[in-house]
């Protein structure tokens, strides 16, 4: 059976799909972008900032679904420039301190609004 998992503590779905789905024990939560929720606008600023946003948006989710970052097995970082990946890997770094989950990361020609980054997690529990 599958789960939706909705919060305003994160930026509403701006398509078709959910912040988040949970089905069989594991968080499917969708690619997060930099979008503050109480404001529903791109945050400025450069990739450390997008990242710190980007993560908060999932720490929110993830809060919201009664799992934490200890959950989380893998992960999809999607960059607008392989050169933000540095600036990227420091912020990420620090959610995940011990056990971090496995990982992709990969340049793609744009991201939704122009962001710099995106992120999607799978979590279980």
């Amino acid at each position: 059976m599958k789960k939706i998992i909705s919060t305003n503590a994160a930026p509403g779905a701006i398509g078709p799909y959910s912040q988040a789905v949970e089905a069989n024990g594991m968080l499917f939560i969708s690619g997060q972008i930099p979008i503050d929720p109480a404001t529903g606008k791109v945050i400025e600023g450069d990739i450390t900032a997008q990242t710190e946003r980007v993560m908060k948006n999932i720490e929110a989710i993830l809060k919201a679904a009664g799992y934490d970052f200890s959950n989380v097995v893998k992960s999809t970082c999607l960059l607008s420039d392989m050169a933000d990946f540095a600036g990227m890997n420091a912020v990420y770094g620090q959610y995940y301190k011990n056990e971090p989950p496995a990982r992709a990361a990969f340049a793609v020609k744009s991201l939704p609004l122009n962001v710099l980054v995106e992120i999607e997690s799978i979590a279980v529990k």
